[in-house]
């Protein structure tokens, strides 16, 4: 008998799976990201995780969205906003791990249409010849408020309201959508939703100048609640300074931070 229990625990030992110390050390983060950045941030997970291990389980949704969702408790443990203030916002409010917020990417705002032609230029907006114009809300998502900046700079905001041409999407993808589907002839939207891999829009666009909107620095965050904080710091530092990932944010359309 005890000679059948030996070789029992030998046969159970060797049976077990094994497991690399390497997966033991791997976290998971929960990474909130505002929409514009979701494909790039979903092109740049594998890399970061092939490099530390570590996965990441990414969310996209509308700046202001997931600002109230991180307040009223959401386990996120990183979010990456479409601007400054919300994460310097939680970081005042405690919610935020102090010093943590870095400016990853700065974006470009960009008048889209699928079709050539659509768009030519800002005077192409006052001459009023399409049905519909899509914009994200304002309030949520800060593209869309550069988006009411410009037409307000150009005196078209209230015009294009009260005359209903302007269909809104609670994110900046929710407008995309708008405009794909044809809904809307054209949108605002973030330039890294439309460039292609040749580093320009497909169909007609327009660039509006930058002195039309407030600039579109976007910031990220580790959040108060992780519990998997030298993994988020891991993460944040590959970011801010990995040569490869900053090349792939630049591709996407954005301006980084000279290193």
């Amino acid at each position: 008998m005890k000679r059948f229990l030996v070789n029992l625990f030998a046969v159970t030992f060797l049976a077990a799976p094994v497991v690399n110390a390497d997966e033991l050390l791997a976290d998971e983060l929960q990474v909130a990201v505002a929409a514009n950045f979701l494909g790039t941030l979903q092109k740049l997970a594998p890399l970061f995780e092939t490099a530390s291990g570590h996965h990441l389980l990414i969310s996209g949704g509308a700046s202001g969205q997931i600002y109230t969702q991180i307040t009223q408790g959401a386990p996120y443990d990183l979010f990456l906003s479409a601007d400054k203030e919300r994460p310097q916002r939680l970081e005042a409010e405690g919610l935020a791990v102090a010093g943590s917020g870095f400016t990853y990417a700065t974006g470009k705002l960009v008048l889209w249409s699928p079709t050539a032609g659509v768009v030519t230029d800002g005077d192409g907006l006052k001459k009023g010849n399409f049905k519909h114009l899509a914009v994200a809300n304002p309030k949520n998502a800060p593209y869309g408020a550069a988006a009411q900046q410009v037409l307000t700079e150009l005196k078209l905001w209230d015009n294009l309201n009260s005359e209903q041409k302007i269909v809104m999407g609670e994110s900046i993808a929710q407008a995309q959508q708008y405009v794909a589907s044809g809904n809307a002839e054209l949108g605002f939207l973030a330039l890294a939703q439309v460039i292609g891999a040749d580093g320009k829009p497909s169909g007609s666009w327009w660039l509006p100048p930058q002195s039309l909107y407030k600039t579109l620095d976007q910031d990220a965050v580790i959040l108060k609640r992780t519990e998997h904080l030298p993994a988020a710091r891991q993460f944040m530092q590959w970011l801010r300074t990995n040569p490869e990932a900053l090349a792939i944010i630049k591709a996407a359309g954005y301006a980084v931070a000279p290193q």
